[in-house]
């Protein structure tokens, strides 16, 4: 949001900020539109996980970690169109900006659809979404977005190398999704990870923090779009370094 150079009326912009908050809190008041988002989600997952017919590359939650700098420049190039729409330079971009950018990127979503993606990927309630928020958006319109609705006939996202690394991370995602629910709970997660190769088990310390940091809500639970969060965060995006492997 560019703000304007002149004459500044109080009034008039709290009127005008107050109607936007006021329109945003109506947009994203109801955690139904979460679970509706999610409940797609974990129907796509179990779609994506028959097709496979099980098949997997990951065999430990140590192999998944090796992938983070794999994952870290397969997303590193989405800053730049982060950047550009994020029109004030303050770190967020806010509804109408997700829209233009939505609308330049060819991706054509409902009004309702945006909706949806913006209040269950504004993790943090800022009415803003900030660069991870924006990597899982991207993602969850990867997974969803019918291919016919693309103007791209071999790439629904314009950029075969970033549809790679998100076809990756579902991989992730389904290694751990041991039983095919399209969710994750602990107790098949730790049963996925002693199911791995011998010499790949992946220790039981290393198994409860990452969940614990999936599992945000508390629910003892966690679906795909609580693990793309988790998964910003350990690759990080923000900085140099990835949490460190020990999970501490």
């Amino acid at each position: 949001m560019k703000q304007s150079v002149g004459t500044f009326y109080p009034r008039t912009a709290l009127k005008s900020f107050s109607s936007k908050v006021g329109v945003m809190l109506f947009r994203c008041g109801s955690s139904n539109k979460y679970k509706k988002l999610d409940a797609k989600l974990e129907r796509k997952m179990m779609e994506v996980k028959r097709n496979t017919s099980g098949r997997n590359n990951f065999r430990s939650f140590d192999s998944i970690i090796m992938r983070f700098p794999q994952f870290k420049e397969g997303l590193k190039n989405i800053r730049g169109v982060f950047a550009q729409y994020d029109e004030d330079s303050n770190g967020i971009i806010d509804y109408e900006e997700l829209k233009k950018c939505l609308q330049k990127l060819q991706l054509h979503l409902t009004e309702q659809e945006i909706d949806d993606l913006f209040c269950s990927c504004d993790a943090d309630g800022s009415q803003g979404i900030q660069f991870n928020e924006f990597i899982v958006i991207l993602c969850l319109i990867y997974l969803l977005m019918e291919p016919s609705t693309s103007t791209h006939p071999t790439s629904k996202m314009g950029s075969p190398q970033l549809e790679a690394t998100f076809d990756t991370i579902v991989e992730a995602f389904l290694f751990l999704d041991n039983n095919g629910d399209g969710k994750l709970n602990k107790r098949d997660m730790v049963k996925a990870l002693n199911e791995a190769s011998p010499c790949e088990k992946s220790s039981a310390h290393i198994t409860r923090t990452r969940f614990k940091e999936m599992d945000g809500n508390r629910s003892g639970k966690a679906g795909f779009r609580d693990f793309l969060f988790a998964l910003t965060d350990w690759v990080g995006l923000d900085g140099d370094e990835e949490i460190p492997i020990s999970g501490s």
